[in-house]
């Protein structure tokens, strides 16, 4: 048995080196910036009438009736719930450890043009969707690869429907249930199968609900848990604001050094710096990827460009906002980088954790980690169930037996990764998470003409847009 796991074990590592590899994430980034191209840099040139109508809408009073669908900011809530988890700040800072400063920078970039390839997911995605006869929307890059390419394409859609089944099980529960059953260990000293039951019931509560739940308690949660978190980055980078300024010009001079990070060769650094900073990003707001585009094909909302700008604020408040403060908190700190400083530590949140407390008095930034990382954690897996759902649904023409045996065996998973470290299953799953991006990717660019349509269309139907 032990040899079969370590055979699993070659054979993924193998795999995923592509799936995270170099290619990968220039082949991500580099259809955000085509993307970007054909779209007239919209994640630019109209950054403030998107704002106005995305986060500036939450302010006006609506009776719209959305049915049994999601309201548009439930959609994006559901959509941030899997997007914003651990890696926000575990991952952030594993980044900045092995890759410099100068990856803060590369994971900018990658956010500005990620911009704009969740964009061109989502306002396929609401094109393409599907509605039964109880009026539900569903959508996804299953649905717009086989709709909008066409019946040839459907083996392309349904390997992306397949890696996306399998992987929400790790990635978007166990690595997030081990990460819940730490953070109720350190905070209350409470046992890990005891957490396990109690998400087990939790999860099981929201996601037997179906969307609509899944929609309202995220509406709830991630507005909170994003304020709690970004609230207490801000007290971190104001207690150390003289020493802001050197911090960015040390992101950006490092994003283009020659020096490398804790040894290494020399000229290797930028290379590192530009993998981990695009890696990061790619991850953390998961553009490209096609997980997202789900939950917003939930949305009531009628026209494609307009749910399509809330994946704009999305990326937004994922990485330039969330991860920025991370990464702000681990330099204001001066802690020694490189990975051998990293392996010093536990966890690369306890890394997190020790960079806050250096800042803050006692252990209170330690505190806010683990709180944050609970919060994260468990929409994240709110958010996963839902994709979860939509792929298999998709395979098997959304038979309800099988989605009430998905939705049961994804709540018990959720006591099996508070108990154990999951480490390969996590490994597969990773792996599996970088493989969706590839047939999602040949969608987004054999369609970049109907996005770009559909851009100049809605732009240019009034005068206001302009």
């Amino acid at each position: 048995m032990e040899q079969i796991l370590q055979v699993v074990t070659s054979v993924n590592d193998v795999i995923n080196d592509f799936a995270w590899g170099p290619v990968m994430l220039l082949l991500l980034v580099g259809t955000g910036i085509f993307l970007t191209v054909r779209t007239g840099f919209i994640q630019a040139t109209r950054f403030g009438f998107i704002l106005k109508n995305t986060i500036g809408t939450l302010f006006r009073k609506s009776d719209k009736d959305h049915g049994q669908n999601l309201s548009p900011f439930q959609a994006v809530s559901t959509a941030l719930a899997g997007t914003v988890g651990t890696g926000n700040i575990a991952g952030v800072t594993g980044a900045i450890f092995v890759g410099g400063p100068g990856a803060v920078f590369w994971m900018w970039v990658s956010a500005f043009f990620g911009m704009c390839t969740k964009y061109a997911e989502i306002a396929l995605a609401v094109k393409y969707r599907e509605t039964d006869e109880h009026g539900v929307h569903r959508g996804g890059p299953m649905y717009y690869i086989e709709k909008g390419l066409g019946k040839n394409f459907k083996w392309l859609a349904m390997i992306f429907a397949l890696l996306g089944g399998f992987a929400c099980f790790g990635i978007g529960n166990i690595a997030q249930s081990s990460e819940i059953a730490g953070a109720m260990n350190a905070l209350f000293g409470l046992d890990a199968l005891v957490t396990g039951i109690i998400l087990a019931v939790i999860v099981a509560i929201v996601v037997i609900g179906g969307v609509k739940r899944i929609g309202q308690v995220t509406s709830y949660l991630v507005p909170f848990m994003a304020i709690f978190y970004i609230l207490a980055g801000v007290v971190v980078i104001a207690l150390r604001i003289t020493d802001v300024p050197a911090v960015l010009a040390l992101i950006v001079k490092s994003a283009f050094s020659f020096e490398s990070v804790g040894g290494g060769i020399f000229g290797y650094a930028i290379m590192v710096a530009m993998k981990n900073g695009f890696a990061r990003g790619v991850f953390s707001n998961e553009a490209g990827l096609g997980s997202a585009p789900m939950a917003h094909a939930a949305s009531s909302t009628e026209e494609p460009c307009e749910q399509a700008m809330w994946g704009v604020f999305e990326v937004f408040i994922d990485t330039i906002i969330i991860c920025t403060i991370t990464s702000l908190a681990v330099l204001l700190s001066g802690m020694e980088l490189g990975e051998a400083a990293l392996n010093s530590y536990a966890s690369k949140g306890a890394a997190a954790a020790a960079a806050f407390n250096s800042i803050l008095p006692g252990t209170i930034g330690g505190i806010i980690i683990q709180i944050s990382l609970l919060f994260f954690a468990l929409s994240t897996i709110l958010g996963w169930s839902y994709y979860g759902e939509r792929c298999w649904g998709y395979l098997t023409n959304n038979n309800r037996a099988v989605n009430l045996v998905f939705k049961i065996l994804f709540v018990l998973v959720c006591i099996a990764g508070s108990v154990g470290s999951g480490t390969l299953m996590w490994d597969i799953s990773d792996t599996l998470n970088g493989l969706m991006a590839i047939p999602n990717l040949v969608g987004l660019l054999l369609l970049s003409g109907t996005v770009a349509k559909l851009t100049k269309d809605y732009f240019g139907r009034l005068p206001d847009r302009k």
